[in-house]
């Protein structure tokens, strides 16, 4: 085992049999394949190999497929170990294993045995070994998860306080980079002064930040749901330009049956740009959900047919409502109207969202003939729709054919319609001949901000 193609492997998915596909290969039966790909250096065949193993109560088995890669001294093998042993209720043994990498210094390692060991009694240890590492907002988050099981959240409150200087607030994305920047500390100070019921100042923590929204979810949303301050949500709603906290505020309401509260927060007049951009989508979600397709159809139509209203990710929502209630035929005539209303030109990002739809009406060859024909059909991104079509048709040779043209591009799919066909020594040729990703030669990031693109 190599430990520098190991690492590749983890971080570009090239040149290997990635996750997702060494779990299809066991989903069709095909465990001697996976077996032996795990001993020719394929880690994501291993590491399912072992799981599967450890499931079935296998375990030396499972520690066998393991020993070679961790031999290597690599650590995502060794937490697959930690996590079989673990697993059989061996936690000292798991904790044993792991403890050099975290005390080597690996961050990964770092947070994975702190919250190994606060799960199984060893919470202070475990606030011991994350504490030095505080300046590292990663593992902050971890010390404020295990401090609650170590019964020593006010020393991580003290150590989180450092981190927020009375007289600074973050108010760019470029501010404090290095180190725990305030905005961060301040909300992992927040859940530790939640979870001492001291729940103001957690929300006063929370406004004094330049942002709160991470990944579509807003914590001081989520924190004022949890408490049921319904009246400050609402406020806050109208407030947060990015529409987290409204979208927080209508499935409470939604949670509470008040359907009505729901809509009108979605419908609500005084909303930021960035809000109403969103809100028509989520209304159409919110009425489909409830037996009123019709309104939900209306209202996305009415987004779409309005300037600047036709973005495609909004097109294929209202689609997928068309489809969804049996109404394919309305959705083929619509996008008609969208293509007549752009001089008669369809772009493939639009054209795609025919496809299914022409297949709801029983119109599966008619969509396979016309994907073909389109102006953008031979190209990488259409193979894709058309390899599907083929296969749903029940052609999976042409299926594979199609997608044999753009192998570059295209080799993941490849490889799983020749795994579908029981051609594995095939699909493990295509995964290996891809070509790893442009490595990055320059620095991403100088410390310079760009307002001309490429951003």
């Amino acid at each position: 085992m190599d430990v520098a193609d190991l690492d590749r492997q983890v971080r570009t998915l090239s040149g290997c049999i990635p996750p997702q596909l060494a779990d299809r290969l066991l989903e069709l039966g095909h465990e001697q394949d996976v077996e032996s790909l795990a001993g020719r250096g394929e880690w994501f065949c291993a590491r399912a190999w072992a799981r599967l193993l450890g499931e079935r109560g296998r375990h030396d088995r499972a520690r066998d497929v393991l020993a070679p890669y961790v031999a290597t001294g690599w650590w995502p093998a060794a937490r697959v170990q930690a996590e079989l042993l673990e697993g059989r209720g061996r936690a000292l043994e798991a904790i044993a294993l792991t403890r050099p990498y975290a005390q080597a210094g690996d961050r990964m390692a770092l947070d994975f045995v702190g919250r190994l060991m606060a799960r199984h009694d060893h919470g202070a240890e475990a606030f011991d070994l994350l504490s030095p590492g505080v300046e590292d907002w990663f593992l902050a988050d971890a010390l404020v998860d295990v401090a609650e099981a170590a019964g020593r959240d006010a020393e991580a409150a003290e150590l989180l306080s450092a981190w927020i200087p009375a007289d600074h607030r973050c108010d760019t994305p470029w501010c404090c980079r290095s180190g725990l920047d305030p905005d961060t500390a301040l909300g992992l100070l927040a859940r530790i002064r939640e979870r001492q019921g001291r729940v103001d100042e957690a929300i006063a923590l929370l406004r004094a930040r330049n942002g709160t929204s991470v990944n579509g979810r807003d914590q001081l949303a989520e924190l004022l749901a949890r408490h049921g301050r319904i009246e400050e949500l609402r406020a806050y709603a109208v407030s947060d330009v990015h529409g987290h906290a409204a979208q927080r505020l209508a499935e409470v309401l939604e949670e509470r049956g008040d359907l009505e509260g729901a809509i009108a927060v979605y419908r609500q007049e005084k909303a930021g740009s960035n809000r109403r951009y969103h809100d028509p989508v989520l209304l159409a979600g919110l009425l489909s959900r409830h037996g009123r397709a019709d309104e939900a159809i209306a209202g996305l139509r009415a987004q779409v047919d309005s300037p600047g209203g036709a973005e495609d990710w909004v097109v294929d929502a209202l689609c997928t409502l068309y489809a969804e209630h049996g109404r394919a035929r309305e959705g083929l005539a619509h996008l008609d109207a969208l293509k007549e209303r752009r001089g008669g030109q369809e772009e493939w990002d639009f054209f795609r969202m025919r496809l299914p739809l022409l297949a709801d009406c029983g119109l599966l060859d008619e969509a396979i003939e016309l994907a073909g024909a389109h102006h953008e059909g031979a190209s990488w991104y259409a193979a894709w729709s058309l390899s599907d079509l083929l296969a749903e048709a029940g052609r999976a040779e042409e299926a594979v054919a199609v997608l044999e043209q753009h192998p570059a591009s295209n080799g993941s799919v490849l490889a799983e319609r020749l795994i579908d066909l029981g051609r594995v020594e095939d699909a493990v040729r295509v995964l290996r001949n891809r070509p790893d990703p442009e490595p990055v030669t320059d620095d991403p990031w100088d410390g310079d901000r760009f307002d001309a693109p490429p951003f």
